[in-house]
């Protein structure tokens, strides 16, 4: 238990450690890039590259390299973002998008295999049931993650605050704030019109950089490379499947219904995710209070997140993941409501922090128990099943990024509820199938027995 709860927590503040870099990054692309879209478009270009390397890119690297190599040479694309950004021009940044994008899928993938593994191995020696043991440590892994948004947005404010300029807004600008915005840029652009002088901007990408050298020297000097006994096995008995086999592994994925049926769920992480940072921030916050303030709230979102994630991740096995999935639906669906319904004001201060803390509760569900849910479906096609993820995940960004500057908030909101119940839908018909087909037995132990793992 030890062992595996060093490894798990390893990961962990790998992870943190890059995407304490990321994720400041990707919040301030917009503003630090904006001459003709640059940031925009790179964030356009990333997860466009996910998209793609979702597609073959995870089941090669990890079947070639294990886990351990394939998380350590994934964070080396997310460094070379960084220095992209150093002299940020479309003949940088586009290209270091791309490697960004390529690694993202990997990353993923093979931390989820990973953990997943490594639960299912404890649970077997220990007599534990393997889902709950899986729930938790995507818990622990989540309660650190998520944190990461905390220290992000805690640097990039000391760093870059030291010239921020804090206009006040006028009243008549307020009326465009919300749900139902003017659909123009002049209010928030009035906040970011003196940015912030290159050294601290350097100075920011200096400390983001060496934060990632960090992340992958934590990966390759303490990691212990993990292996799976039943894909060893299989590798001894069958020879290795060919290029177009493999490439073709994301895809014979879809062939479970149960994986379809998921694609909806999978991708309103997307949408709801894309809707808080690139809508609720610019729309609510940067427009009615500043955009000082949005360091501060999504601060909140973040370590609600943090700790709801080891709470639920603790509190499923007793639970069930049907709950859970319920408190998350019932609090995203109100919080679609108050949004079209309210207008935001300077006065009603601390109403900016309920709306990303509750964001915070049900996107921590969302991760924590979708990740499981497919660690527990799919445990014979782990890898396959995880690049499903991240590329059903990344298309959820790319279309709400993609509609983001052409649609009032309010349309947005309602698409992003549309998702929201038809997700639920299709995941109630996923625990039908599941409940009919093995009634008291993990199906994820069952279904298709003789298939190979990917």
């Amino acid at each position: 238990m030890e062992r595996n709860l060093k490894n798990v927590l390893i990961i962990s503040f790998g992870f943190l450690l890059l995407f304490t870099a990321y994720g400041g990054l990707q919040s301030l692309q917009s503003s630090l890039h904006s001459e003709e879209g640059l940031g925009v478009a790179s964030l356009s270009v990333v997860y466009a590259a996910l998209i793609l390397s979702s597609m073959f890119l995870p089941p090669i690297l990890i079947k070639k390299l294990g886990c351990k190599w394939t998380i350590a040479g994934s964070m080396c694309c997310y460094i070379a973002f960084s220095l992209g950004n150093f002299y940020a021009s479309w003949y940088t940044l586009i290209p270091t998008s791309v490697i960004l994008g390529l690694g993202g899928a990997p990353l993923w993938s093979a931390k989820c295999t990973y953990l997943t593994i490594a639960g299912n191995s404890y649970a077997e020696k220990a007599g534990k049931n393997g889902k709950d043991i899986i729930n938790q440590y995507f818990g622990v892994f989540f309660l650190v993650f998520q944190s990461s948004g905390v220290w992000g947005n805690l640097i990039s404010s000391l760093v870059l605050g030291q010239s921020s300029n804090k206009e006040e807004i006028l009243e008549e600008d307020l009326a465009c704030c919300g749900a139902y915005d003017c659909m123009t840029s002049d209010v928030t652009n009035t906040t970011a019109s003196a940015g912030p002088s290159t050294s601290l901007i350097y100075t920011l990408l200096g400390i983001y950089t060496a934060s990632g050298v960090l992340a992958v020297l934590l990966i390759v000097i303490f990691l212990d490379q993990i292996k799976s006994d039943q894909a060893e096995t299989e590798r001894e008995i069958t020879k290795t499947p060919s290029f177009w086999s493999t490439f073709l592994a994301t895809f014979q994925q879809l062939k479970d219904k149960r994986q379809c049926l998921l694609i909806p769920l999978t991708m309103y992480s997307g949408f709801e995710q894309g809707f808080l940072a690139g809508d609720y921030t610019k729309t609510y916050v940067t427009c009615a209070l500043g955009i000082h303030y949005v360091g501060f709230v999504m601060i909140c979102f973040s370590a609600t997140n943090s700790l709801c994630s080891l709470l639920f991740g603790k509190i499923s096995q007793f639970t069930g993941r049907k709950l859970l999935f319920a408190i998350a639906t019932v609090t995203n669906l109100a919080s679609i409501i108050a949004l079209l319904l309210w207008k935001p004001h300077p006065n009603q201060l601390a109403v900016f922090f309920v709306f990303p803390a509750l964001w915070g509760i049900s996107d921590a569900i969302w991760q924590t128990q979708t990740n499981g849910l497919y660690g527990v479906l799919f445990e014979k096609r782990k890898e396959a099943a995880f690049a499903n993820y991240r590329l059903w995940e990344s298309v959820g960004f790319v279309i709400a990024f993609g509609y983001s500057t052409f649609l009032q908030v309010y349309i947005k909101l309602y698409i992003v509820l549309s998702v929201l119940v038809m997700s639920m839908v299709m995941y109630g018909v996923v625990e039908y199938i599941e409940a009919k087909n093995s009634p008291g037995i993990s199906t994820a132990s069952t279904q298709h027995p003789n298939r190979t793992a990917i």
